[in-house]
This record gives C-alpha cells, sequence and structure tokens, in this order.
C-alpha cells in the first residue's frame, strides 16, 4: 500500500512538471532532485525514462478521468451533460490541475512528430476525450436536444476547437479573458445548436 501511495505521488508530480516543462523535463534524476528520494529508490518503481514517460501519462488520464469526465457524468444524457463536459474541462485548466494547462495538449504538441509508444499513448487518452464529446453530443441529438439539421460530429470538433483555444489563450497570458471567452463561445454554439427548451445551466 505504502509503495503504491509513493509511486502515485511520484507521478502526479511528474504529470505537473510533464504540463509545465514538457515530458523531456521529466527524468528520474530530475524527480529524485525534486522529491527528496534516492534515484535507485525510483529506479525500482520505473525501469527506464519510456516507462516513466508511459506511467506519467497514465497517471494524468485517471487524474483528467476524475476532474472532467466522471463529474459531467452525473448528469443526465443531454445538451446538459455536454455543458457540464465543457464546463468541467475549462474548470480543469482554470483551477490550474497542471500548471502547464492541459496535459495531453501540451504533450501532444511535444511529440507530434516523434513516432513511438509515447506519442501513441497520448494520442490514444486525446482520441478518448474527443469519442467521449461526441458521443455526449450524439446522445443529445438522440434525446431530441439538438437540432436535426445539425451534424453532431462536427458540433463536437467545433466545441473541442473552443477548448483547445481556451488552453492555448490561457497559457499564453490571456488568463481569466481566455477562460469567459471560452465559455461564452461554448454556450453560444451549444444554444445556437440546441432546440428550442433544451436546458443546459
Amino acid at each position: 500500500m505504502r509503495g503504491m501511495k509513493t509511486r502515485r505521488a511520484i507521478l502526479e508530480h511528474a504529470a505537473r512538471v510533464g504540463s509545465a516543462e514538457g515530458l523531456d523535463a521529466v527524468s528520474l534524476q530530475r524527480l529524485a532532485g525534486d522529491l527528496g528520494m534516492s534515484k535507485s529508490g525510483l529506479f525500482a518503481h520505473f525501469g527506464s525514462k519510456e516507462e516513466l514517460h508511459l506511467a506519467t501519462i497514465e497517471a494524468a488520464a485517471q487524474i483528467f478521468t476524475e476532474e472532467v469526465i466522471r463529474p459531467a457524468l452525473s448528469q443526465p444524457r443531454g445538451v446538459g451533460r455536454v455543458w457540464a463536459l465543457c464546463n468541467s474541462w475549462i474548470s480543469y485548466v482554470e483551477r490550474g490541475v497542471f500548471p502547464g494547462g492541459c496535459f495531453f495538449w501540451a504533450v501532444a504538441e511535444e511529440f507530434d512528430s516523434r513516432p513511438g509508444p509515447v506519442r501513441n499513448s497520448v494520442l490514444e487518452k486525446k482520441d478518448y476525450w474527443s469519442y467521449t464529446l461526441q458521443r455526449a453530443v450524439r446522445e443529445a441529438a438522440e434525446a431530441g436536444e439538438i437540432d436535426p439539421d445539425v451534424d453532431p460530429e462536427q458540433l463536437a470538433w467545433e466545441i473541442d476547437s473552443l477548448l483547445g483555444g481556451v488552453n492555448s489563450g490561457y497559457k499564453g497570458g490571456d488568463g481569466a479573458r481566455a477562460i469567459e471567452r471560452g465559455r461564452r463561445a461554448i454556450r453560444d454554439r451549444l444554444s445556437r445548436a440546441a432546440v428550442a427548451g433544451a436546458e443546459f445551466g
């Protein structure tokens, strides 16, 4: 149990460093210095830098699920759940869950042209988020809360792009302004896509 807690603490710190400085900054030596551990102690948890990076991505995905996806799924299927997912995502950036903004946007850019297991894992996690958002929009359409003339996949893509803009603006120094504009833009897009009477907070 203690070993699991130690591993989790190491990986949570690694994810914070990775979001702000890139995964290349996440090394056994760096973590040993930051956490006051011996490098040999870290080797007991991770046999290589790549193994450490893959474990960090998995830990970041678990945090993302707890912070963004799971709270939104408490909302009934419909436009309200779509909005809850978006609002949770924006809140996750706004609250600085990861100091560099969204971990997966940061690391996907870092490994964009570097094929291999790390890039594949990051893209898999990003794709899962896109799928979750698309599914929520499709379910809203099936519930009759999205205008039938609206293409659900296109709407989900547009919303995801707006969230990426929130992340870039927030990281770029716009701070609260990027958060406010992002929320306003997504609410406006959902309002135009939703049928009359559909409520989403």
